[in-house]
């Protein structure tokens, strides 16, 4: 089924994101992880796609498999990295062989050792021109990613959300928001999307803190921050690895109830292909249903115009 009907009929919807390990013993926990996930019915199954495509088969074989043999509705990654438009088309072929109808179209991130991203001879520039040519060649539902905080590469808001516009202009049939911590910014974005324009669903990523060093390098690299007062109770409990995981949860938890009570119809997990805390957030969540507190409110910055 494609996301985009998934997004207006089923409210609210939770979605999981999962990169490829690099061995058969990897690719075998992830699966046992995803089944783990499985009775908390997600909507959708996400998984990543490596730097220069270096993920292409195991990508294709987890989407295959999640689907087929977990019967769990699958999206696959795609980015511009290391390919060129033959290559891309070919990628595409065969996710459309493989029965999966969706597709989230990035730029991607430049190649370990890279310091900046290169159009490949042949290839696409921008994350929107992998969008424009997903939608105009395949019947896939198409997504793209946007940035509460600003893409690290956008010179303002300004900047950034006009590019996010070009991808919906494109075709793209939803967003999903990079991981963020303070749900204003989340809020505060929607608000100047809309106002640009931008009437796609706009998904909330969210991402359980479970290492505060990970953590760390990941609001580095994609430019969230981690509010202060959160950053000190993680540095309280640096030396206490289950400490953190605790907080992380609980934290993660208390931002999808402030969200669903505001009005967003769907959450997206960055699991980090570990399920436990993905599995305890949702748990909490679907135990106290604060989505039935937003029942009939019109939140402006809601992901969904109701």
């Amino acid at each position: 089924m494609k996301i985009d009907a998934i997004l207006h009929s089923r409210r609210p919807s939770f979605s999981f994101e999962f990169f490829p390990p690099q061995s058969d013993e990897g690719v075998a926990n992830l699966l046992k992880a995803v089944e783990v996930l499985r009775p908390l019915s997600p909507a959708f199954v996400s998984v990543t796609y490596g730097a220069g495509g270096s993920t292409r088969s195991r990508t294709l074989e987890l989407t295959r498999s999640i689907k087929n043999d977990l019967d769990v509705e699958t999206m696959a990654h795609l980015t511009c990295v290391g390919a060129d438009i033959s290559g891309l088309r070919g990628v595409l072929d065969d996710v459309a062989a493989a029965g999966i109808e969706n597709v989230l179209a990035l730029r991607g991130d430049p190649p370990r050792g890279d310091a900046s991203f290169q159009q490949t001879p042949g290839g696409l520039a921008h994350g929107s021109d992998l969008v424009r040519l997903v939608s105009e060649n395949y019947d896939f539902c198409v997504g793209g990613a946007c940035y509460p905080e600003n893409h690290p590469e956008s010179a303002d808001a300004a900047t950034d959300l006009r590019q996010t516009r070009t991808k919906v202009d494109a075709g793209a049939k939803f967003l999903i928001t990079q991981l963020f911590f303070d749900n204003e910014k989340y809020f505060a974005y929607v608000e100047r999307a809309r106002a640009a324009g931008i009437d796609v669903p706009i998904i909330p990523g969210i991402m359980p803190i479970t290492n505060a060093d990970q953590a760390a390098r990941f609001t580095s690299r994609c430019g969230a921050t981690i509010p202060e007062r959160l950053r000190v109770e993680l540095d309280a409990r640096k030396d206490e690895p289950e400490a953190v995981a605790d907080l992380g949860v609980a934290y993660a938890t208390l931002q999808c109830v402030d969200l669903l009570e505001r009005g967003v119809p769907a959450i997206h997990f960055y699991t980090l292909n570990k399920s436990p805390a993905t599995r305890a957030v949702v748990s909490a969540l679907l135990a106290d249903r604060p989505w039935d507190r937003a029942a009939g409110r019109r939140y402006v910055g809601a992901a969904l115009r109701t």
